[in-house]
């Protein structure tokens, strides 16, 4: 498990290109047969990503937890980006189709996925929080029916259509974990897809100190790329993206992005509060 510790904006202020890349961008999320995590002293979120292919791949704790399993004192968050998969909490198996997801609560001790095509493997994007107390592990249908009593469909407030071509930014929020859909002790977890023609996310930007983001941004083709846009909103900064890596966002950064195209990405939050409109919105006329 690799280890990001946190930065004061004081010190951002004078990084290079360079220095901000190796504090807040993580490069590569998915490798073959191989789970990949980094653990962030900011609000202690741990992300990264599963992509099972040949064999199956179980979730440990590893040393850096201290924990007899991954879910002792955790909570887990899952969206599949690849092709159909399952996940096995437990004994109990979860089939996941692609961009549908995946909640599992405090205590579960067993966690193991497996794709269903080699030639189409799934790619399991997770975000995890410390939890204090269980909620019950359910299955995210984005656009499915549910067949299952532990199946959650995205309702259809959580399918938030915002933007507009005029803007280049017309794009659909689906909330996947969030109170009031499936219940977590603080975690949350989305999918934005932006429409053809479309490249900016999150603008207006904001901060919220409340809460810390890891965005995860794809579907996007090798030569494309996200600019984005970081830092606090007079000391504004930017780092260059490719498909499928991650960006963490402090609680004191605005986290906005531009593209070459369209794309798609994952956010994930922890932190204070679960309000997702608790922002502090920022004036495009005051980003400098």
């Amino acid at each position: 498990m690799e280890l990001r510790t946190a930065a004061s904006p004081k010190d951002v202020r004078y990084y290079d290109t360079k220095r901000l890349r190796e504090e807040f961008l993580v490069e590569k999320v998915f490798f073959e047969d191989d789970i990949k995590l980094v653990y962030s002293h900011i609000d202690r979120i741990i992300f990264g990503g599963a992509m099972p292919v040949n064999k199956e791949l179980k979730l440990e704790a590893g040393d850096e937890l201290r924990a007899q399993y991954f879910l002792e004192r955790r909570e887990l968050g899952i969206i599949n980006i690849g092709g159909d998969g399952t996940v096995t909490a437990d004994g109990e198996v979860y089939e996941i189709a692609a961009r549908d997801g995946m909640y599992i609560g405090k205590g579960t001790k067993d966690i193991v996925f497996t794709s269903k095509d080699p030639k189409n493997p799934a790619k399991f994007y997770m975000c995890s929080g410390p939890a204090h107390m269980t909620y019950p592990t359910k299955r995210i249908l984005k656009d499915s029916k549910a067949t299952k009593e532990y199946d959650v469909e995205i309702k259809p407030e959580n399918k938030k259509e915002l933007g507009s071509m005029e803007d280049a930014n017309h794009r659909t929020i689906n909330k996947y974990i969030l109170p009031g859909q499936v219940e977590s002790c603080q975690l949350e977890m989305g999918m934005t897809h932006l429409e053809p023609g479309s490249v900016w996310n999150t603008m207006p930007c904001h901060t919220h100190d409340r809460r810390m983001e890891v965005y995860l941004y794809f579907d996007m083709p090798e030569d494309a790329f996200v600019t984005h846009y970081m830092g606090e909103p007079q000391e504004t900064r930017h780092i260059i993206m490719r498909n499928e890596q991650a960006v963490i966002s402090p609680s004191w950064s605005i986290h906005a992005g531009s593209g070459s195209r369209n794309y798609t990405f994952i956010w994930g939050m922890v932190g204070e509060n679960q309000d997702f409109d608790d922002m502090d919105e920022v004036r495009m006329q005051d980003l400098l």
